[in-house]
C-alpha cells in the first residue's frame, strides 16, 4: 500500500508553531492548490491543511509566510475528533515529510525569486495529530 502526496501551492495563512508537552515543535498551515483547468471552465482551488513536525516545523515557522509558494511531500492522515455538540467528525490533513520553499522576495534589490533552504528530513513515522497528548519518542536522548 502507498500513502504519498506531493503538492505545490501557496500558503493561505502564516504557519502556526506550537510545542507538544515534551517540547517537540509542530507547525500547521493551510495550502491553496489549483486544480488543472479544463477548457471553458473556471479554475478551481483546493484548500488543504498541512501539519509539519520537528525540523520541518521549524523551517515552516522561520521561512514560510502567507502567500509563499511551497512544495510539500508527505502522507494523508484522517483524524477523528469530537465537536462541542458531541458529534463525531473527521478531518483530513497532510503530514509533511519534506518542505521546499519555491520562492521568496529578494531583499537585495534583484529581480525574481531567491532560493530558500530546504527542510528535507527523513520522517520518523510516529507523528500524531493529538498534539497535546503526543509523547515524543526521542525524549531523553
Amino acid at each position: 500500500m502507498l500513502n504519498r502526496i506531493i503538492l505545490i501551492g501557496r500558503l493561505t495563512r502564516d504557519p502556526e508553531l506550537r510545542y507538544t508537552g515534551q517540547g517537540t515543535p509542530v507547525c500547521s498551515f493551510g495550502l491553496a492548490v489549483n486544480r488543472p483547468k479544463r477548457k471553458d471552465a473556471e479554475e478551481q482551488t483546493d484548500f488543504i491543511d498541512i501539519v509539519a513536525w520537528r525540523h520541518n516545523a521549524d523551517f515552516a515557522a522561520n521561512y514560510l509566510t502567507k502567500g509563499r509558494l511551497v512544495a510539500v511531500e508527505g502522507r494523508l492522515q484522517i483524524r477523528p475528533w469530537v465537536a462541542q455538540d458531541g458529534s463525531k467528525r473527521k478531518s483530513a490533513e497532510v503530514v509533511a515529510d519534506s518542505l521546499q520553499g519555491l520562492d521568496k522576495p529578494r531583499t537585495d534589490g534583484g529581480e525574481g525569486p531567491a532560493p530558500m533552504p530546504d527542510a528535507d528530513v527523513e520522517p520518523s513515522g510516529d507523528e500524531g495529530a493529538d498534539y497535546a497528548a503526543y509523547e515524543d519518542p526521542f525524549q531523553g536522548e
